[in-house]
């Protein structure tokens, strides 16, 4: 009798067991999850600029572990003195979605869910603008499913505090753009020489379309990828009239020489030149 009763405590205890770690795993993701709630502090972003971000602090520490010599070049601009045609071909290239979702896109993630499961790796997170700002701030590039609960729960809250032009602002101020490359401004001036505001169509769409790995992938015409994927972004915006190539050509092209005017005769000295309506190059912002 007391062996039969020895094998009936058996598996009890194990039941036991395997519910007590149940319970404590809810209990230590839901202290997790309740963590994340409250910290960091996003309301602070709301009006405030950040400094050094989590990610410009984790190249740093790459850099110094490597022994290279890389200064972070970060300069902050409002969004107004960022070029339209470079805000354009960042939501093209990045989040094409990005007015309409709340932070997710559940299309993007469930293609990049089946690609992984082909894989076998987790590479793929179908992240929209509003994920890739929270890893720029708070967080770093490790891809694991941890990292991405803690992305998931700060970027749920950026989009209930913020609005989508200050995400977008925020966005395009502290994405990487190559080795201690960050934002907008820094981008243009590094690579193209000029400030973010006066960036060209084209060189709008080399910068985006270098975004999947600025630091791999290059805007000085030395990369085909780049090359290729500009010129789909580019065309995107053209048939959206975003932009208008043959008006893009007359604004690039050298001055014309002013043909000097004859003096008027009687017949045309009374005719009025014709008012000159302005040609729109871009779209309101949304």
């Amino acid at each position: 009798m007391k062996k039969k009763n020895k094998k009936k405590k058996r598996p009890a205890r194990f039941f036991r067991f395997i519910i007590s770690v149940f319970i404590l795993g809810v209990l230590l993701i839901a202290g997790f999850a309740a963590f994340y709630l409250v910290y960091p502090d996003v309301s602070k972003i709301r009006k405030q600029n950040p400094g050094k971000t989590s990610f410009m602090e984790y190249r740093e520490n790459e850099y110094r572990a490597k022994g290279r010599k890389i200064k972070i070049q970060h300069n902050w601009v409002p969004l107004s003195s960022i070029s339209p045609y470079l805000m354009k071909a960042v939501l093209i290239a990045e989040d094409d979605k990005f007015w309409k979702h709340h932070g997710f896109d559940k299309e993007a993630i469930q293609k990049a869910f089946e690609k992984n499961l082909e894989s076998g790796k987790f590479k793929l997170g179908g992240s929209t603008i509003s994920q890739q700002l929270t890893k720029n701030l708070y967080l770093t590039p490790a891809k694991n499913p941890v990292r991405k609960l803690k992305e998931a729960i700060i970027t749920w809250r950026l989009e209930k505090t913020l609005s989508k032009r200050r995400i977008l602002e925020l966005y395009l101020n502290v994405v990487e753009w190559g080795d201690g490359i960050f934002g907008a401004e820094a981008a243009a001036r590094r690579h193209f020489g000029k400030p973010a505001a006066a960036l060209t169509a084209e060189e709008a769409a080399k910068l985006a379309a270098a975004l999947p790995n600025p630091r791999r992938y290059r805007v000085d015409g030395t990369s085909q990828y780049v090359e290729r994927r500009a010129k789909v972004i580019y065309s995107i915006m053209a048939k959206r009239g975003i932009v208008v190539p043959e008006y893009e050509e007359v604004v690039a092209g050298p001055p014309e020489e002013t043909a000097v005017p004859k003096p008027a005769t009687n017949e045309t000295e009374n005719l009025q030149p014709a008012k000159e309506t302005p040609v729109s190059d871009q779209q309101d912002p949304k």
